[in-house]
């Protein structure tokens, strides 16, 4: 069978044309990850519009010694390799219901649960420890 769809109706899309326009439309999940160092478990967490686009980027950056913004992450990847991380989905956020929400903001608010749940700081993490709240 050929990538036309024959059994389509003469100018009716093709389930192959329906399933790629689907996809285009259909919006990248957003949430929250981290990516883990499984020897010395040590943890970053992000969060992203678009996980899979921000998983691939990460890795690629890692892959390419380019990662500049963590560099103790860079230092050990490089040290322990790639089979020594895992990059995992934490949370996703369901897209809105509503127009006008700031998705940005819902993502800030649930990336700070997951960093005050994982607290990835100091050995246990990349992140610089958080700054004390005056009161």
């Amino acid at each position: 069978m050929s990538s036309n769809d024959s059994s389509a109706p003469s100018g009716a899309p093709s389930r192959r044309s329906e399933l790629k326009r689907a996809y285009k439309e259909k919006p990248p999940a957003m949430g929250v990850f981290a990516v883990r160092n499984l020897l010395e478990g040590k943890v970053l967490v992000g969060s992203s519009l678009n996980l899979p686009g921000a998983l691939n980027r990460l890795r690629f950056e890692l892959m390419h010694l380019g990662h500049r913004k963590f560099p103790a992450l860079q230092e050990d990847w490089n040290r322990l390799g790639a089979d020594a991380f895992s990059f995992e989905v934490l949370d996703v956020l369901a897209p809105p219901e509503e127009p006008g929400t700031d998705l940005g903001e819902e993502l800030r608010v649930l990336e700070a649960l997951w960093m005050e749940r994982l607290r990835p700081y100091g050995e246990a993490g990349y992140h610089p420890p958080p700054e004390p709240s005056a009161s």
